[in-house]
């Protein structure tokens, strides 16, 4: 998944959470099986879950629609 803004490949959690803290996400403690962020302006949730190796298309597709035009989903093959 791309930052679109600055063109660089989201390759961590603690990256994404800065990011997404700079869009006016915020971290969301009530589950501890996921990492969860949300946005106190709205409902939206963004549940990842706590492993990055099992962060997949699905999570990023999520952050795309709730973030428009921030990321891009791009396949690494």
């Amino acid at each position: 998944m791309v930052y679109l803004p600055t063109g660089e490949v989201v390759s961590s959690y603690s990256m994404l959470e800065q990011i997404l803290q700079s869009l006016g996400w915020e971290r969301y403690f009530g589950d501890t099986e996921l990492l969860q962020f949300h946005k106190p302006s709205s409902i939206d949730l963004i549940s990842l879950p706590r492993d990055f190796t099992k962060f997949n298309s699905v999570y990023m597709y999520d952050i795309v629609v709730k973030n428009p035009n921030y990321f891009h989903v791009r396949d690494s093959h």
